[in-house]
């Protein structure tokens, strides 16, 4: 968990992005960095996820494959949605004065190391699965915890 919330520091950092989330496909909200008391992070992440998935059934009836971001602009902030792998989604709050290009220069490789994470935390027991509704968002290292041999 501290190599995911590394990477999003560094996005926040790099990008100079106000927030940064980790979220499933479902809308759970999985990780966390940034200014989270501007922000009602839960029901962002549900609403992400929900456009995230729109904007890939207008895909599907343009033919295309898949569109792997979604991008916000506001008067404000705007937000960046980021496909991480088959599950997760990275979303990028930030000022909407900065251009989306640079956000989505740095969100890529970030994108690449926490999907790198996921995918270990995954190889620790590939037969178990895990219903992100009843994960504990408060404390969720038991997830990314190494197995003793």
């Amino acid at each position: 968990m501290q190599q995911v919330d590394d990477a999003l520091c560094d996005l926040l950092k790099q990008a100079e992005a106000t927030t940064a989330l980790v979220i499933d496909k479902g809308g759970f909200l999985i990780a966390h960095q940034g200014d989270s008391r501007r922000f009602d992070l839960t029901t962002i992440a549900a609403l992400a996820s929900g456009a995230y998935m729109a904007n890939q059934t207008i895909a599907n009836l343009i033919h295309e494959n898949n569109f792997d971001s979604v991008y916000q602009q506001g008067e404000t902030f705007s937000m960046f949605v980021l496909c991480i792998d088959e599950n997760c989604l990275l979303v990028v709050i930030f000022a909407a004065r900065l251009g989306v290009g640079i956000v989505k220069y740095f969100a890529t490789p970030a994108a690449r190391k926490i999907a790198v994470q996921i995918q270990r935390a995954h190889d620790r027991d590939p037969e178990a699965g895990f219903d992100l509704s009843e994960l504990n968002v408060a404390d969720t290292e038991s997830l990314f915890r190494k197995k003793r041999n």
